[in-house]
Order: C-alpha cells, then structure tokens, then sequence
C-alpha cells in the first residue's frame, strides 16, 4: 500500500481570515502551520485535525488554479492530499494505473513536503495531491 494516510483535505475559499475564524468558532481549531505558496499562487492556513490536516487555501493571484476553480466552481472542497513515503513511486505507480499527471516529476511542496498533483480526469474526478514529508 502506497498511501500511509490522508494528509489533508483542502478547502478553496475567497476570504482566508472569515474561513479561519469559521473553523475556530466552529470547531475550536488553532492554526498549525501558514504559509504562502508563490508557486501555487495561494496563501494557505492547516488545521490539524489527529494526524491529518484541514488545508484552506485562497489565491493570491488570479490566475492561480485555486482562483480559477473557485470562479468555475465556488468555493469549496479543492483537492485530497494522500501522504505517501515515496512521492516518485506513488506517482509512477499512479500513472502506471491510468491516472493523468498534472506535475511530470515530484516538486517542493509547503511545510518542507515533496508534492505531485494528480488532474481529476484520470482520478474519478478527485484532483489529488500526493505529498511526501
């Protein structure tokens, strides 16, 4: 088995401060870890929920992915993000299976992971995200 667990759950939102505060009145949860992913075009918050996180992401540009999917779809569940030992052979093997790459090879990811996305086409219509840390 290639998927040790799930790492996070990502949520798309407009307003990071407003879904943030949402998750702590609501729930009681406290920022882990934040960051800006200039890469991705996305500021991000993860909440961590037992050894998972909850990710909310919101764009920092308009034409990151994050920003296109909440004009195309609202906002909302974005992706899954599987937690794997080895980001190259979880990609391999996926794409072995029939799933259709968006990252070719394994790149830096936040918190100090190893990333590769996964297009929903290929994968159920689930974009996934396979992150090794």
């Amino acid at each position: 088995m290639l998927l040790t667990e799930i790492d996070h759950i990502a949520i798309a939102v407009r307003d990071l401060e407003a879904a943030v505060e949402y998750y702590q009145k609501a729930f009681g949860a406290t920022i882990d870890h934040r960051e800006v992913v200039e890469s991705d075009g996305v500021e991000e918050v993860l909440m961590k929920v037992a050894e998972s996180y909850i990710q909310l992401r919101t764009p920092t540009n308009p034409d990151s992915p994050v920003a296109k999917a909440i004009e195309k779809r609202g906002e909302g569940l974005h992706h899954i993000g599987y937690r794997v030992d080895n980001c190259a052979e979880a990609l391999a093997s996926m794409i072995a299976a029939g799933a259709t790459p968006i990252d070719k090879a394994p790149r830096p990811g936040s918190r100090g992971t190893t990333v590769a996305f996964m297009h929903p086409k290929g994968s159920f219509g689930t974009l996934i995200e396979l992150v090794q840390e």
